[in-house]
């Protein structure tokens, strides 16, 4: 019995591992996209978006882990916890990865039209904050910090504030004549893409704080962000 425990254990602590080199890997994701977007990178753009693949694929090897462990050892208080807290993160990363791609695509979509320097500088600082949420998101899932966890929420307070100031910018570099239409919808979504990266941390550090103590927040985790599309020419048709 005891060799059975310590196997599921084991088991645990590789999904817990799985989904830290996942999320690590969107937090290098989310600059590096930022960069292609400001570059106008399409040889990177393309790259990234043909990576997805390789997170769908491990995400899903992940869920099926943890689905084989609950089924398989019937796992009860903070076992249970912790495999289906990773179940949940596990789609907040491959979610994120999936935003990063969007943002490589809008990126496509925009090639050749110049960005003036407000807009430069707000989409270099989403950027860098959604990374920072996604950085501490996954250390603290991968060190079970409670506290820590809980401290994201006041930062995405701040990615918040710059996904306003990132729409205002569009709308003043719109005005202005810098930027046309078309543009101007496309950088409003990938404002929204960023602003949901960092829901996406939240719920991570919330469903680490469930995953040490059971805590449970009083609003439910962040909206799902299936229906927003990858694209906003219809929103322009």
């Amino acid at each position: 019995m005891n060799d059975f425990r310590s196997n599921f254990h084991e088991q645990l602590d590789e999904v817990r591992t799985g989904i830290a080199r996942l999320g690590a890997g969107v937090t290098e994701l989310v600059p590096r996209v930022t960069e292609i977007l400001l570059d106008g990178d399409l040889e990177g753009a393309e790259y990234v978006i043909l990576g997805d693949d390789e997170y769908d694929t491990r995400s899903l090897e992940l869920e099926e882990k943890c689905f084989s462990q609950i089924a398989l050892q019937a796992p009860v208080a903070g076992d249970l916890r912790a495999l289906v807290a990773a179940i949940k993160i596990i789609a907040d990363v491959e979610r994120s990865a999936d935003l990063c791609v969007n943002v490589c695509k809008a990126a496509r979509r925009i090639y050749s039209h110049e960005l003036d320097g407000h807009l430069r500088g707000i989409i270099h600082k989403c950027g860098e904050q959604a990374a920072l949420l996604f950085k501490e998101a996954t250390e603290a899932y991968l060190n079970t910090d409670g506290p820590r966890a809980a401290a994201l929420n006041d930062m995405d307070a701040y990615l918040d504030d710059l996904h306003r100031q990132f729409i205002q910018v569009i709308f003043e570099s719109h005005a202005a004549g810098n930027i046309d239409l078309q543009v101007a919808v496309q950088l409003a979504v990938v404002a929204r893409f960023y602003e949901r990266i960092g829901d996406h941390a939240v719920n991570i550090g919330e469903r680490t704080r469930y995953i040490v103590d059971g805590w449970i927040p009083d609003q439910p985790y962040r909206e799902s962000d299936n229906d927003i599309p990858d694209s906003a020419e219809t929103a322009t048709t």
